[in-house]
């Protein structure tokens, strides 16, 4: 064992470790989360459309308009993250100046995660209780009333639950975005691990990617239980 601690290829990696890792690790967490936080802005209003909108919904809207907005969703959706990336480019260049670095990913990320963001809003939406929307709509709510009121606020749980779903696939998707420059874990793991044939730092990266996942997942779940009233009441 202490052979193995004395070895050129351990050593090399604890400098790694010890030099670029605290970074890394703050640069996935700070992608992931402003990611995340920008695909629920822009998914969870397209998730509430998706339900209100449809046919004897709360706020109607036209048909053709409403197919066209499925439409783009599962469009997007469908579309590879790594393509995705490189189709955007135009977009990140616009709007942060460079296409390369750790503030320029967040763009790709946000394209990639705001349909399925809102694909996990309208499924949350979807388990409020039909009866429910009717009560309020009996005691003449208006449709943003229900939506603030009621659909929102019953479906927290859900929706929290669904934003942890989201927020781990961002972090899956950041570690890609080292491939066009994007910074954190996905930069180490394959500018060591892939390219120069350092696996101990890629398993070092893949580690650490494994422990922040469990933290967001933990943070979500013990988040969706303290506002689940099913809970509550027993």
């Amino acid at each position: 064992m202490s052979e193995f601690f004395d070895s050129p290829e351990f050593q090399e990696a604890w400098e790694i470790f010890r030099t670029q890792f605290p970074l890394a690790a703050w640069e996935t967490v700070y992608v992931t989360v402003v990611s995340t936080f920008f695909a629920i802005v822009i998914g969870l209003p397209l998730g509430v459309l998706l339900v209100t909108g449809e046919k004897g919904g709360i706020r109607p809207l036209p048909s053709p308009l409403l197919k066209l907005l499925n439409w783009i969703i599962n469009i997007l959706r469908s579309v590879p993250f790594l393509i995705l990336m490189i189709l955007v480019i135009p977009l990140t260049r616009a709007l942060t100046g460079t296409a390369i670095g750790t503030t320029a990913c967040i763009v790709p990320l946000t394209a990639a995660a705001f349909p399925f963001a809102a694909r996990l809003a309208e499924s949350s939406l979807r388990e409020v209780s039909p009866e429910t929307v009717e009560m309020a709509q009996s005691m003449g709510a208006s449709p943003l009333k229900i939506i603030t009121k009621v659909l929102i606020p019953e479906s927290k749980p859900s929706l929290i639950s669904n934003a942890t779903i989201a927020i781990t696939t961002v972090l899956g998707y950041s570690a890609m975005s080292g491939i066009i420059g994007g910074g954190g874990l996905g930069k180490i793991a394959i500018n060591y691990g892939y390219y120069r044939y350092k696996y101990l730092v890629m398993i070092i990266a893949v580690v650490l990617l494994i422990i922040i996942v469990q933290l967001f997942q933990t943070v979500g779940t013990m988040l969706a239980k303290k506002t689940d009233k099913r809970l509550k009441r027993t």
